[in-house]
């Protein structure tokens, strides 16, 4: 029977959905929970906190993608200079071969073959160095694009559920209170769906991001309130 290992693949956009996610339920609360404290209009809590998730999610939308675009640009940069070094500097990189095999127990003298086969195919050396000796891999072309759109729509949903309660409610006041209950459990099955996704202990993943989405919150919370 063929052994079929599973592996989680998808590490660069849960990291997305959590950046944009976490920011989302953040911020707009502490908006929409600074303003609540000084108006009693839910209409104007809500046209505020909307202005804020429109304009929030295309701030880190943008930033996802200048980060995805940067690691492009990063390692084109550096695939070039490898392949200029085959070329000019055969025998250092052949070395540097050798001494990433010594890292793993390997002599020489058992690395040489592998050795004498990358020297045939630079293209193959080439992608080698690249993961092995610098820890790159091919960026995804297609990557910021997907970055970008993730961040941003993960930042509106999270962004409308601490909203949510002012589009119901009669009034700010206990609007304020239904949010922070709402946020609280949305950070908690938030933890709890990428402690799923990510592999680690889904209870465990659940609290931590409970208690560091509060403090967070709440810190936010403590600066709009002293600021207004």
């Amino acid at each position: 029977m063929q052994h079929v290992e599973k592996h989680f693949s998808g590490g660069e956009t849960v990291r997305d959905v959590v950046i944009g996610m976490a920011d989302g339920l953040t911020v707009p609360f502490a908006l929409a929970a600074g303003i609540s404290g000084a108006i009693a209009s839910t209409h104007i809590v809500v046209t505020a906190g909307l202005a804020e998730v429109a304009a929030g999610s295309i701030a880190m939308g943008l930033g996802g993608y200048l980060a995805a675009r940067g690691d492009t640009e990063h390692y084109q940069s550096e695939l070039r200079r490898e392949e200029q070094e085959i070329v000019e500097k055969p025998k250092k990189e052949a070395q540097e071969i050798v001494d990433l095999f010594k890292d793993y127990g390997v002599s020489a003298e058992e690395a040489a073959p592998v050795v004498a086969a990358l020297r045939r195919e630079p293209k193959a050396w080439r992608d080698f160095m690249m993961r092995f000796e610098l820890g790159l891999e091919a960026p995804d072309p297609k990557r910021a694009l997907r970055s970008a759109f993730t961040i941003a729509g993960s930042y509106i949903v999270g962004g409308l559920i601490p909203l949510l309660p002012y589009m119901l409610a009669a009034n700010a006041q206990s609007a304020l209170a239904i949010s922070i209950a709402v946020t609280l459990l949305a950070l908690t099955i938030f933890g709890f769906v990428k402690g799923h996704f990510t592999g680690v202990s889904k209870l465990k993943s659940a609290w931590q991001t409970a208690l560091v989405g509060s403090f967070a919150t709440g810190v936010a919370f403590g600066i709009e309130k002293a600021i207004s």
